[in-house]
């Protein structure tokens, strides 16, 4: 990964009405975390309910090519620890994931404590995340072991692959 210029931000992509989460709290969720299409900077954060596991389904507007990702929390203890990475699935249950090793995922990461709690990004295989129309997210368990698992802010890092449902950038070519 290239440290001269920063790859980014594929949040601006996200398809809004697609987004959801599994085991989310109400009040806490993934859609109000993410609603800006930006990182979250604001007191909003998504919370797990039942249990420390999370299933977020995150959805893009085209194609993506998925670099590296952020998740952030405030209460280290409660960040994720052991997460499963898996693109483009139409629909995911606990029940497709919580066995699911690689190939079936497309990665499976421990994710060091400081990275959670400075938000740093947690670099993929890249050859596994070249079109990603989709990111399903699963955390297992958190660092802690604690109840419930809380996550600040989200980022997802790479690039458009160029293909996909939001035509307002060949619109702008057009119009040129």
């Amino acid at each position: 990964m290239s440290t001269s210029r920063p790859e980014p931000s594929l949040l601006e992509h996200l398809d809004l009405s697609q987004l959801n989460c599994l085991n989310e709290i109400a009040d806490h969720n993934l859609k109000g975390l993410l609603a800006k299409k930006a990182r979250n900077t604001a007191d909003d954060y998504l919370l797990s309910d039942t249990d420390e596991q999370l299933l977020l389904n995150i959805h893009f507007n085209q194609s993506v090519r998925v670099r590296s990702i952020v998740l952030h929390t405030s209460e280290s203890q409660k960040g994720p620890k052991s997460i499963k990475l898996l693109v483009n699935r139409p629909a995911l249950g606990f029940e497709d994931v919580e066995n699911a090793e690689e190939p079936e995922a497309a990665q499976v990461l421990e994710i060091p404590e400081d990275a959670v709690r400075e938000g740093r990004p947690i670099a993929l295989r890249f050859v596994r995340f070249q079109t990603v129309n989709s990111l399903h997210i699963f955390v297992n368990s958190n660092h802690g072991g604690e109840d419930a698992t809380r996550i600040d802010a989200i980022d997802v890092f790479g690039f458009p692959s160029g293909t996909g449902k939001d035509w307002s950038e060949l619109k702008k070519q057009a119009d040129e």
